[in-house]
């Protein structure tokens, strides 16, 4: 039994050192060309760079190897996290009976040194054997994680679509990747640059920046972003101020390269900045920066918008404000932990963690000196060095804290979830329950691709799965570096939602370096165009100037590239941000005008009333009947009628009160100036010659009551005839373009014939009364109102010749005017023919007058008498009859006037009138005179 078990134990441990020996045999070609391997079930390459560049390439004119240089702390903790990730798997036991091993090469990124590192990934025995089918091919590489940069991916994603191995990508974020036509075994478990060029432009447009450069990189990363990034922009109204390629390779000519571009952005009035770039080659353009002292405001893509080295940078506070998108990322403990404790994996080798370790821990004294020699680290990489490494005598027995220090070990993330993605595939691949896994360990890689994209788990609250292109449909996280002393710090201040494609802002409030406080700095071509205004572009779309929107438009928002049509019912002035409904404009009851017009007719009708009961009261008064009581009061109660026609001009027109505010105006005032007109005649009659034939009909055609009715009748034929040939009506022009108000008023007929005629009938009957009463003027004012009526009548020309120009340019104000010109009108008929009268009635002498009266009539009389007339007047009122001796001479006409002032007896030319007070008892004379009192002696001497 014994013998049995020993015999057991020895084969066991044959078969185990045959499968080793295998597995290093495998791997003697790959430890050479990769630094890092462990064993396994099933191997998973890493293809990260863990140096920067590759030495001397510019100078490479033989396929010789590639000697690496510049230690990228990054990218090694990056490969790392995979490996350490593997290692949680293993020892979760996840794939049970399943180990996974792993193959590190170093990319040194560097195209062609990865697809050299690819060839040993895949060799089989050594070499990698031509074949026209690739279904079977077995290669103990399975997948492949990397690379780094999109233009790596894309080189050896080619290669691998021959093979159809596939390649997992954690960083490479060019669009192009996701042709799955020209890629179909690339994968990554992030977003394409297609979404993230998106959320570049979206912030942009957040933050009103729409005058931006651009500077990218000359490699299918950089282009692709860039292209992506064009048609992303003009969706968003971002424009191009410049755009600039700047070459990926070290070499002798990059220094001028960054100063051209420097030069660029410092002559550019572009604000904002677009870095589409690797972290090395934004490193030399700071430098450039900082010596110039050049700020800006600089947009971070994904290769370099969380580099710790660029946060670090001496100066780094003078380049700006700095805004990125970053992956979604977080921390592990775990992995926090591997860091500290870094040790390879039993059984394997890791050359990058021993590199890593004599950078930290070896003492090099010598590359601190002013010579260092050749092999010595770059200056950066000397910050590396702990400072008690002169007192370590093993540097790989040595850890510390350093790279979680000085390193973001969050960003790690996609690595480790790309990780679990490829151990969750195998699962599903080798059919693994709790227990064990049934499947075929040594499968061709196509069939772990197959399952690869049909991933669907959850970790860490999030559930991760591919898109129809192989993509993580996940978003990013939107960062500030902060000032953090001399140097930065990422500060999470949003997150941009893939599926929504909306940019979403968490901390609005913070201090920008360039305006040092919370204003947001302004990058644009052009000021912004304030609601009201409307962009005029000038050569592209974001220079332009601002207009304000014409009438009936408007525009409610910034930046508008129209105006908008006001809604039906209301209106805009020019330049307006709204639309407003028209007021209406019209002489209302409670509006200010109105009221004092109002009362002003109102004050009108109440002195008509006063005025009329005066000369009830004193009708037997010489004034009173001088003036006609019975004609005064017919024209009291035109003026009543005018006064009235004022009130139907105030409230909102209609077509009845259109009508009637003219029909009233019109007959009442034509009935006041027709008795004017009687008035007027009266006085012209009374001092005509009557021998003479002409002036016979004249004096015959006076007949008061006719004149009145045929002269107002005749208005009334008038006024009919525009109501029914060109009747008045409401005004229905469209108000002006320029006005908020909609002007409700009276138009006169769409010709303004009746208006004008009945308006001129008027003031013919004016003038002729004007005219008839200036011919009568040197008449003595006791004896007739020719004063009076030439000056109402010369006031009413002057209102209404006046009212005529305004009307017509002022239409809009032509209801008030035509109101106020009707009561100027009417009042002056009041001021100068009734209030006079009343004051003589009230307070004139008791005494008579007429030696006074004779007096001035003898002055102004013409001394030659063709005939002589004697006549005895008893003048009433007098207390005792005088004996009067005077002898008056006329030139044209002799005419006995009343005390009534009306005509009372006419004579013959060539009579001699003497006028000699006698008593009543006296008194002969003919009929008209009788009632005077006075006894008339006429003499008659006829000379020819």
């Amino acid at each position: 039994m014994h013998k049995c078990c020993l015999l057991s134990s020895l084969l066991l441990a044959l078969t185990m050192l045959t499968r080793i020996q295998a597995h290093v045999v495998g791997y003697d070609s790959a430890q050479h060309a990769c630094g890092a391997w462990a064993p396994g079930d099933i191997v998973i390459g890493i293809l990260l760079p863990c140096h920067h560049k590759v030495k001397s390439l510019h100078e490479r004119i033989r396929p010789e190897g590639f000697l690496c240089s510049d230690f990228d702390l990054e990218s090694f903790m990056m490969s790392l996290a995979a490996v350490h990730e593997i290692e949680e798997i293993n020892g979760a036991n996840f794939l049970p009976g399943v180990r996974l091993g792993y193959l590190m090469c170093d990319t040194c990124s560097y195209a062609s040194k990865a697809l050299q590192s690819v060839g040993h990934m895949l060799a089989v025995n050594g070499s990698l054997n031509m074949k026209c089918d690739y279904t079977d091919f077995r290669p103990r590489v399975k997948i492949i994680l990397g690379a780094l940069y999109s233009e790596v991916s894309i080189a050896v994603a080619r290669l691998l679509n021959v093979y159809m191995v596939p390649l997992l990508s954690s960083t490479s974020s060019s669009p192009e990747l996701s042709d799955k036509l020209r890629y179909p075994s690339f994968m990554r478990n992030i977003p394409s640059d297609e979404h993230q060029t998106k959320a570049v432009a979206k912030i942009m447009h957040h933050y009103g920046w729409n005058w931006v450069g651009v500077v990218y990189g000359d490699d299918d990363y950089g282009r692709a972003a860039f292209q992506s990034f064009l048609s992303d922009a003009k969706a968003n109204s971002v424009c191009l101020a410049y755009q600039e390629v700047m070459p990926h390779l070290d070499h002798s000519l990059s220094s001028q390269h960054i100063k051209r571009v420097a030069r660029q952005i410092r002559s550019s009035d572009a604000q904002v900045v677009l870095l589409i770039l690797k972290a090395e080659r934004v490193q030399d353009l700071f430098k450039e920066m900082i010596r110039t002292n050049t700020s800006r405001t600089w947009i971070a893509s994904d290769a370099w918008s969380n580099s710790r080295s660029l946060a670090q940078m001496d100066g780094i506070n003078q380049v700006g404000d700095i805004l990125g998108f970053t992956f979604v990322s977080g921390k592990s403990e775990s992995f926090d932990k591997y860091l500290k404790n870094l040790t390879a994996n039993p059984g394997g080798y890791n050359h990058f963690i021993e590199e890593y370790k004599n950078l930290r821990f070896n003492c090099s004294s010598e590359c601190f000196s002013d010579k260092p020699p050749s092999y010595c680290p770059s200056p950066n990489l000397l910050k590396v060095k702990a400072d008690n490494a002169c007192n370590i005598t093993d540097p790989q027995e040595q850890n510390d804290d350093y790279l979680l220090k000085v390193l973001d070990t969050s960003k790690a993330l996609p690595n480790r979830v790309a990780v679990w993605a490829v151990a969750h595939a195998l699962q599903n691949l080798l059919k693994c329950n709790s227990l064990s896994c049934l499947g075929e360990i040594n499968f061709p890689p196509w069939k772990l691709l197959e399952e690869l994209k049909k991933v669907n788990f959850r970790r860490d609250d999030q559930n991760y799965s591919f898109d129809e292109n192989g993509d993580f449909v996940s978003g990013y996280d939107l960062i500030m570096w902060k000032r953090d002393g001399h140097h930065r710090r990422f500060q999470r201040i949003g997150k941009y939602h893939v599926i929504s494609a909306d940019v979403q802002v968490d901390m609005k409030n913070f201090t920008w370096l360039s305006t040092a406080n919370t204003t947001t700095p302004q990058s644009r071509c052009s000021e912004r165009c304030t609601p009201g205004l409307v962009k005029k572009i000038l050569n592209v779309s974001c220079c332009y100037n601002c207009i304000p929107c014409m009438e009936g438009t408007y525009t409610d928002a910034w930046d508008l590239h129209e105006c908008k049509k006001c809604p039906n019912g209301t209106w805009s002035l020019k330049g307006w941000d709204r639309c407003k409904p028209r007021q209406e404009s019209y002489l209302r009851w409670n509006d200010a005008h109105p009221i004092s017009m109002m009362a002003a007719a109102a004050f009108g009708i109440l002195l008509l009333l006063v005025i009329f009961t005066i000369f009830l009261v004193y009708k037997d008064s010489s004034p009173m009947k001088r003036a006609e009581v019975r004609l005064s009061c017919v024209m009291m109660t035109g003026l009543a009628v005018s006064f009235a026609s004022v009130i139907c001009f105030m409230g909102k027109p209609s077509v009845h009160l259109c009508r009637a505010r003219q029909l009233m105006y019109a007959m009442g005032f034509t009935l006041c100036v027709s008795c004017i007109l009687v008035k007027a005649y009266r006085t012209f009659l009374a001092f005509l010659p009557f021998g003479r034939m002409t002036n016979r009909q004249l004096h015959r055609l006076y007949k008061p009551p006719v004149i009145v009715i045929i002269v107002t009748t005749l208005q009334g034929v008038i006024c009919l005839l525009w109501l029914i040939f060109d009747s008045p009506d409401v005004d229905e022009t469209p108000p002006s373009t320029q006005s908020m108000k909609k002007i409700i008023q009276c138009h006169e007929g769409a010709t303004y014939i009746g208006f004008g005629i009945m308006l001129s009938y008027i003031a013919l009957l004016a003038l002729v009364g004007f005219l008839l009463a200036f011919k009568s003027r040197k008449v003595p004012q006791e004896f007739s109102e020719t004063g009076y009526i030439i000056f109402s009548m010369l006031m009413y020309l002057f209102v209404w010749v006046c009212f005529v120009p305004v009307y017509i340019t002022n239409h809009e104000g032509g209801t008030p005017v035509q109101a106020s010109a009707i009561l100027v009108s009417s009042y002056g008929i009041i001021f100068c023919h009734f209030l006079p009268k009343c004051y003589e009635a009230l307070f004139g002498s008791k005494i008579d007058t007429l030696d006074m009266i004779l007096g001035r009539w003898r002055v102004i009389s013409s001394p030659s008498l063709n005939s002589e007339t004697e006549t005895d007047i008893g003048i009433p009122g007098m207390n005792k009859p005088s004996q009067i001796n005077s002898r008056l001479s006329i030139s044209s006409a002799s005419t006995i006037l009343g005390s009534s002032a009306s005509l009372s007896g006419v004579r013959p030319a060539g009579a001699e009138l003497v006028i000699v007070p006698v008593s009543k008892e006296k008194t002969h004379v003919c009929p008209p005179f009788t009632r005077l009192g006075t006894k008339v002696t006429m003499r008659r001497s006829i000379s020819f």
